[in-house]
C-alpha cells in the first residue's frame, strides 16, 4: 500500500476519533468522504481524483443530512420544578412594577421575585397568576 493508501486510511481513522470525542455530529461526513477517496484510490484513479471524491462525498453529505441531524438532535428544553407554577396564582407581598424594577410574591411558603407582563402595576396583597419563568422570576399578571 502506498502512502496516498496510508493517507486516506489515517484520515478515516482521525475522523471517527474526532467524531467519538465530541458529543455532535461534526466529523461524519468527513469519514465517508474519506472511505469514498479510499475506494477510488483502490480503484487506481489519480490522487486528485481521489481529492475531488473526498470532497464531494463530504459536501453532499454534509449538505443533505446536517439538516436533518440538527432537527434529529435538536436541544430539548428541560422541565423543572418550578415550571409546575405556571397558571398558578401568587400573593403579591411586595407592588410588582416593572417600571420600578420592584416586585415580590409568595407560593407554596415561597418568595419570589415578581415582574408584570406589560406595565401595569400589581398592588401589594392583591392575587396575580404566573404566566412564564424567567430565570429567578415569576412573570404574573393581575387577575381581574
Amino acid at each position: 500500500m502506498s502512502t496516498i493508501g496510508i493517507i486516506w486510511i489515517a484520515a478515516i481513522v482521525v475522523f471517527i476519533i474526532l467524531e467519538a470525542v465530541t458529543y455532535q455530529i461534526v466529523s461524519i461526513w468527513f469519514v465517508f468522504g474519506s472511505i469514498g477517496a479510499m475506494i477510488a484510490y483502490l480503484l487506481g484513479t489519480d490522487f486528485y481524483v481521489q481529492l475531488i471524491v473526498f470532497i464531494a462525498v463530504s459536501a453532499i453529505l454534509l449538505s443533505i443530512l446536517r439538516p436533518l441531524s440538527i432537527k434529529l438532535i435538536k436541544k430539548q428544553d428541560f422541565k423543572t420544578n418550578s415550571d409546575s407554577l405556571i397558571g398558578k396564582n401568587v400573593l403579591i407581598t411586595q407592588e410588582v412594577s416593572n417600571i420600578k424594577g420592584t416586585g415580590q410574591g409568595k407560593i407554596n411558603g415561597m418568595s419570589w421575585t415578581v415582574r408584570g407582563e406589560g406595565d401595569e402595576v400589581i398592588h401589594a396583597g392583591e392575587i396575580a397568576r404566573i404566566k412564564k419563568i424567567e430565570g429567578v422570576k415569576l412573570i404574573a399578571e393581575k387577575i381581574g
